[in-house]
Formats: C-alpha cells, sequence, structure tokens
C-alpha cells in the first residue's frame, strides 16, 4: 500500500496547464511531511487489542493512513457512530506524546520547507490529523517556524474531511493576509486531492506517501522526489 509503485522508470507527470507562480503553498502532513505510518499502525494495533477487537493485518491498518479516523473506523472495521467514537478516544488516549513523534520526516522535505519559506511564498499545513498534534510534530521538527497557518482535524472531529481543513486553511491564510488566488497543495492520498478539487485548489501529489497510482487522477502533478517537487513550486 505505501508510495505509488507505477512500472518503468519513474516519470515526472505534469498538466500543462498548471501554473509555477503560486501565491501559498498548502502541505498535508502524513506520506507527504513525514513518515508517521508505523506510529499511526503501532497505535491503532494496539487501540483494536484494547477494545478486545481482533487486530487487522499491517496490510489493513494502513488503509487507515490518510482518511479520517472517525469515517475509517465504520467503513473498514463495520463499527457503528458509537463504537467509532470509542475507538476514536481509545486510539487518541495512546496515540500522543512520545507516541506520535515516534516518526520521520522524509529526505529532503525540510530543506525544502526552508527554501520556500525563504523565497517569501506562505505555507499551510492542511492535515486530517488532530491540530494540537500536528503543531507539535512540526514542533518538534523544527519545522512550525516554516508554516504561516497550521490546520487539523478539530477534537470533536466536527471538522475532519480535507476539504473543510483546507477551506479552513484558505480562511486562516485570508485573515493572515496572504494572497488565496493561486494556491496549490502538497498531498500523497485521494483525500488530498478531493479536498483540494473542492476548494478549486489543484494538487500535486508525491509518490513516497501512502497512496497509489490509482488515487492520482484528480491529481494535476505527480512527482517522485523533493527535486521535482522543488521545480513545481519554486521554479
Amino acid at each position: 500500500m505505501q508510495g505509488f509503485r507505477p512500472p518503468g522508470p519513474k516519470m515526472l507527470r505534469v498538466n500543462p496547464t498548471l501554473t509555477r507562480t503560486w501565491s501559498a503553498i498548502l502541505f498535508d502532513l502524513d506520506g507527504t511531511i513525514t513518515d508517521s505510518a508505523p506510529a499511526i499502525t503501532n497505535s491503532l494495533a494496539r487501540t483494536f487489542a484494547l477494545l478486545g477487537r481482533p487486530v487487522p493485518s499491517d496490510t489493513e491498518l494502513m488503509k487507515y493512513v490518510g482518511p479520517p479516523l472517525l469515517a475509517a473506523f465504520g467503513e473498514y472495521a463495520g463499527m457503528s457512530p458509537d463504537e467509532a467514537q470509542e475507538a476514536l478516544a481509545v486510539y487518541r488516549a495512546d496515540y500522543q506524546g512520545p507516541a506520535s513523534l515516534d516518526t520521520a520526516v522524509y529526505p529532503g522535505v525540510a530543506g525544502l520547507l526552508e527554501r520556500i519559506h525563504e523565497a517569501g511564498i506562505p505555507l499551510g499545513l492542511a492535515t486530517s490529523k488532530p491540530e494540537h498534534t500536528a503543531i507539535a510534530i512540526l514542533e518538534h521538527f523544527d519545522l512550525a517556524q516554516y508554516f504561516t497557518v497550521m490546520v487539523g482535524a478539530t477534537e470533536n472531529e466536527t471538522r475532519s474531511n480535507k476539504a473543510d481543513i483546507i477551506e479552513e486553511a484558505l480562511l486562516r491564510f485570508g485573515a493572515a493576509g496572504v494572497d488565496t488566488s493561486a494556491v496549490v497543495m502538497v498531498g500523497d492520498r485521494i483525500y488530498d486531492a478531493e479536498g483540494a478539487n473542492a476548494n478549486g485548489v489543484p494538487t500535486i501529489l508525491v509518490e513516497w506517501g501512502y497512496g497509489s497510482p490509482e488515487e492520482a487522477a484528480l491529481a494535476t502533478a505527480v512527482v517522485h522526489s523533493t527535486d521535482q517537487l522543488g521545480k513545481l513550486l519554486l521554479g
């Protein structure tokens, strides 16, 4: 499940209408900035065990990395709304503090974020991870300094859909005086592309994350390296 794995040599795929001058850039977190799947799936496995449910296989657990967890518990584990809320509470109690920081920044990403910041292009975070957890992770890796806005899911999941998260990020950009006329979203899953598309924002998907080739249909571009991504974001 992890990463795009198209046959043959990896090639840069770009829609020719993609602009190369951005007024602001949004980044997803899991699978885009950080390789957080091991920490997430380990906490999920402990969650299922604590709930007395069979622990899904590693392949099945990977499906939970990306979409809002409340919906994922219902879709993949067949939980009722109340059961999903209970599972989410157990997961969040487990996945906090040291557990959430058991992750790594993908090679080249920190340097790219720094170059974007130095170029004067406002950066925003748009993640389905709880906002306070996402901010703590960025602060842990000394990356929060590069972001003008950082938006994640609310604790009660009233804002967990990626379209709503991106909409909130755009609103916060506007409140901060950031020009939102040419924003691009960088992510790794179909949820990033769908959420961005709902807000009229093009998407660049990265191959190093947790998506699959089938998830790239709505993307304006697909890249396999931070060098390729940097060229699309900085020219």
